[in-house]
């Protein structure tokens, strides 16, 4: 089963393929991060990027920002 991951904003993000779809995983690496307590389905996306972008998306809104506001 294929994998990737990724760091972004202290968390890191494991990617990984099941079901012809892909799927994350957010852990924070630090400990004055919040866990996100989300599935992995809610990241379930058809190509990697997205589910990237969607797992980026969720530690933004956790972190208490928008997207508009991330540079």
């Amino acid at each position: 089963m294929p994998s990737d991951k990724s760091q972004y904003r202290g968390y890191q993000i494991k990617l990984r393929h099941e079901w012809s779809n892909w799927c994350a995983n957010v852990y924070p690496t630090r400990s004055d991060l919040p866990i996100l307590a989300q599935s992995p389905l809610l990241t379930l996306s058809r190509s990697r990027e997205e589910a990237l972008v969607t797992a980026k998306h969720n530690i933004d809104v956790a972190l208490g920002d928008s997207l508009e506001n991330v540079a």
